[in-house]
């Protein structure tokens, strides 16, 4: 089940916010420590107010609860709201058989015992769950990854304690996929706000509508995409959109990770399919995969890896993702040489592309030891890139591979000052936003633009068949353009 979190002042605002996500959702959950001083005595009649079962909950400030108040009035704020028709009701782990406890088991209203940890992933996560799930009907552990390695926990839970009917949460970016997946971690639903109530926490309608999260099935193939940052990818609605239209019984997930080899053993735990590989983890990657392509040899870097009988294999579809919006600029003779800048893992798949197909290439990148390595293996030149604009007027085509641009950067240019002739194709990688500071003074000077939209469309295309054996489906609109 998909539970809308309600956390507006008055409960009128609580039935607008539910009327408007009615069709995404299952149940909401009323936070009467969002209510009002006024608002809180109405709480009562809020169930008969929607169309939905109610989970109750009066949040602590120590849980994430937004109003400062006595345990006192708080239990009994409770216990007058309980003379509704609620469903369930959240009672913390810390406390103790209660009235409140007393009349939600009298009126069979049923008890979620609640652990939250905003700071880690306690080591006895498994036992404190087992002992939550004596004290009520439903466990709930609400906590808060600080590495991959603590996803990997969490998604065990459900092969510890199996059989245990639990809510299983990994709150803040790390959790991201706890609550896409939640079926795999054994949870019963799922919670979601419009306004990101809780770190982490997804909109009802992009978990059912874009993610499909409540159909998904232990047959439901995973896929996803690795990076650091990655909650800004739009790979997931891309790919999301392709198999729906397929009908396959898959999903994509992003995957905030800090490490790869925690994400690999994750991929073996779980038995995912494939995934796509963004910044910084391109080169990293190489080390786990059995098979690659000739292109990851060639390149260096890897942007996507699917399994095979055995092993993981990697294949490189930025090179033809790139090279395709500019090809016949460069055919035809308009494109003969370029700047890159930066020398990260996309910058491997760019460079070689630009000279496969005979383009004078100059690499800047702030360390050059990093630049030199990819001219080296691409005979082409590279500079620091503080001396950019000794550039100026002299190359056809500059790409922009790096991440300065992206949030929370939007309002940099990594060639800051630099004087575009308006003759020059300018090319920025990302895309998102799409027009960014670089591409906005190339094209006051009347430059040619292309953006990162197209090179992900492209590649992307190209992992969907990577991943599904079909391609993508033309009637669909990925929504990237």
């Amino acid at each position: 089940m998909i539970c809308l979190t309600l956390a507006e002042s008055t409960l009128d605002e609580d039935i607008i916010k539910l009327k408007e996500n009615r069709e995404y959702i299952d149940l909401a959950e009323l936070r009467l420590d969002a209510l009002s001083e006024s608002e809180m005595g109405k709480a009562s009649t809020f169930p008969s107010l929607v169309d939905v079962p109610v989970i109750l909950t009066f949040r602590r400030v120590q849980d994430g609860g937004k109003r400062e108040i006595s345990e006192k009035a708080r239990r009994q704020a409770l216990l007058e709201a309980l003379e509704g028709s609620f469903s369930y009701v959240d009672i913390e782990e810390d406390i103790k058989r209660s009235e409140v406890e007393e009349k939600a088991r009298a009126k069979g209203v049923r008890i979620i015992r609640s652990l939250h940890d905003f700071e880690k992933v306690p080591e006895d996560i498994f036992s404190r769950l087992y002992h939550l799930s004596e004290k009520g009907d439903i466990a709930k552990i609400a906590v808060t990854p600080r590495s991959f390695q603590d996803v990997l926990t969490l998604f065990r839970v459900e092969e510890e304690l199996r059989g245990i009917e639990k809510i299983v949460i990994g709150m803040g970016g790390y959790g991201v996929c706890t609550r896409i997946l939640y079926k795999r971690l054994g949870s019963f639903l799922t919670f979601a706000s419009d306004n990101e109530v809780a770190p982490g926490q997804v909109s009802a309608r992009t978990l059912k509508l874009e993610y499909r999260a409540d159909e998904i099935n232990d047959k439901t193939a995973v896929y996803g995409i690795i990076g650091n940052p990655v909650m800004h990818s739009a790979s997931p609605l891309m790919h999301n959109r392709g198999f729906h239209a397929i009908k396959y019984n898959a999903v994509y997930v992003p995957f905030l990770v800090d490490n790869v080899r925690s994400f690999f053993m994750f991929a073996e735990f779980i038995k995912m399919r494939g995934f796509s590989v963004t910044v910084p983890f391109k080169v990293d990657v190489l080390s786990y995969l059995g098979n690659i392509t000739r292109e990851v040899k060639q390149i260096g870097s890897c942007n996507t890896v699917v399994r095979v009988p055995g092993m993981w294999k990697g294949i490189n579809t930025d090179y033809y993702g790139f090279i395709k919006p500019i090809v016949s600029d460069i055919e035809g003779g308009r494109i003969k040489s370029a700047l890159v800048i930066g020398a990260g893992g996309a910058s491997h798949a760019i460079v070689w592309a630009l000279r496969n197909y005979g383009v004078k290439v100059t690499i800047l990148n702030r360390t050059l030891s990093r630049a030199e390595t990819i001219a080296r293996l691409n005979v082409c030149d590279y500079d620091s890139i503080e001396n950019a604009r000794k550039y100026e007027g002299s190359v056809d085509l500059i790409v922009q591979t790096t991440s300065v641009g992206l949030y929370p950067d939007e309002d940099k240019n990594p060639i800051e000052g630099f004087n575009f002739t308006g003759r020059e194709i300018v090319y920025d990688i990302i895309y998102k936003p799409r027009m960014t500071k670089l591409l906005k003074e190339a094209e006051k000077a009347g430059c040619t633009l292309h953006y990162g939209a197209e090179m992900l469309l492209e590649q992307g295309k190209l992992q969907f068949e990577a991943f599904t054996g079909y391609h993508y489906p033309r009637w669909v609109d990925s929504g990237l353009m």
